[in-house]
């Protein structure tokens, strides 16, 4: 149901215009039959009755349609009644706060509504820009939270932990293998053994690189791996990178699920896709999605390593 009652920003304002046009033609049209009844009346007095039952049925209409404009303004303005709390600035997790929390940073209540409605439709803010695109946020209001915007890490890095033994039992024991400087590994196809190999990464880092990977299809650059707060710099020496060891998503085939998956893809992303598709066909490159307000640049150009349109 979520994914049949969603719209875009452009077919929200189309359906406004459309509801528009025809509250004013119904309007419009009980204009013209109240003055042909008036009409018909001073003509043939012997029909006053059937005016009269014509009037009583645009009377209730336009009584109907007063009432359900009314029952709409009372439900939007809910929020709004509730007084505002004083705007207190502190760090918080998009993700994880409250509706209350939210006004308290200054946000109006719809606006806090839409964001935990977000969240329960499974979206996610995996970078303090995500933040922005929330429906109604002016960019100053975005510039103005931006240095409290704290996002967790999707996974927890585990600090692997050396074990040091006494001299007397140190030929033992053998510590664990690091490659030589200079070794390079290719970082889309070493699995965890390899990648505990190399300085400075244990067994959590290892599985956390191999983890993000995975969700990924592959990297394309070092500086992905500042995603899950590596320092890349350090690691740039050891790795290397084959762009044709990454996995594709066609975007002529994959669902919503398929799509939101990826790390770089969220769900409001791949509702539009799968839109595009059903309203215009077969996809054949990332540029109709330009003019979208789902897709910064940004999106696309990250977006773009991993799609293909088979």
């Amino acid at each position: 149901m979520k994914e049949f009652f969603y719209f875009s920003r452009w077919e929200r304002r189309g359906i406004v215009l459309l509801l528009a046009l025809i509250l004013l033609i119904a309007g419009g049209y009980g204009i013209y039959l109240q003055r042909r009844d008036h009409r018909t009346g001073m003509e043939c007095p012997d029909n006053g009755g059937d005016t009269h039952a014509g009037r009583q049925a645009y009377e209730a209409f336009a009584a109907a349609l007063q009432e359900k404009e009314e029952e709409w303004k009372r439900r939007t303005s809910a929020y709004d009644r509730i007084p505002q709390p004083p705007v207190r600035l502190a760090p918080f997790d998009p993700n994880t706060a409250d509706s209350a929390t939210l006004r308290s940073l200054g946000l109006p209540g719809w606006m806090a509504r839409n964001v935990v409605r977000y969240r329960e439709k499974g979206g996610k803010f995996r970078r303090a820009e995500d933040f922005r695109k929330i429906y109604g946020l002016t960019p100053g209001q975005y510039e103005t939270l931006r240095p409290y915007l704290r996002i967790a890490p999707e996974d927890t890095i585990r600090e692997t932990v050396q074990i040091y033994l006494p001299p007397a039992k140190a030929d033992s024991a053998a510590l664990p293998f690091k490659y030589p400087e200079g070794t390079v590994v290719d970082l889309n196809r070493a699995d965890t053994t390899e990648l505990k190999k190399i300085p400075g990464i244990g067994s959590g880092i290892a599985r956390m690189i191999a983890g993000y990977r995975q969700r990924l299809g592959g990297f394309y650059r070092i500086e992905q791996l500042a995603e899950i707060n590596l320092d890349y710099e350090k690691l740039r020496p050891w790795f290397s990178i084959r762009a044709d060891s990454i996995r594709r998503i066609n975007l002529n085939r994959a669902g919503i699920e398929r799509l939101r998956s990826h790390p770089y893809i969220d769900f409001y992303q791949a509702k539009a896709i799968v839109e595009y598709r059903r309203k215009h066909g077969v996809l054949k490159s990332l540029k109709v999605f330009a003019l979208y307000e789902e897709f910064t640049p940004d999106d696309l150009e990250r977006i773009s390593h991993y799609a293909c349109f088979e």
